[in-house]
């Protein structure tokens, strides 16, 4: 196999970087699962994922709407509330999400067995 230049490296590189700056922290894929499976409340999220704090939620909250990942909506009555949904946008990760699963689950059974 021939040795990539330095321009195509860095060409295949920072695709990759982009993406994991985007879905590569630890709660990112986890909240974006939770929106997907119909939680559409911040104490629903919260919920659904153990060990995740209030304040780690708020943010990634906030980052995954900088990145178009989710649409934040303020329903006005009372109690005034909020609803996360995901964004066309955000399906388009689903393939990726699913072979990082897939993956997973064959890199378990080959470290722990079955």
């Amino acid at each position: 196999m021939k040795k990539m230049e330095h321009q195509e490296c860095m060409s295949a590189l920072l695709p990759v970087r982009d993406t994991l700056d985007i879905v590569g922290g630890k709660w990112t894929i986890l909240i974006l699962i939770s929106i997907w499976e119909g939680n559409k409340h911040f104490r629903e999220i919260e919920r659904s994922i153990p060990k995740l704090s209030t304040k780690v939620l708020s943010s990634q909250l906030k980052d995954m709407e900088t990145n178009q990942l989710i649409t934040r909506t303020i329903i006005n009555g009372f109690p005034v509330r909020t609803e996360y949904q995901p964004t066309a946008y955000s399906l388009t990760l689903k393939p990726v999400i699913s072979e990082l699963q897939h993956w997973g689950i064959n890199h378990r059974k080959k470290i722990f067995g079955n």
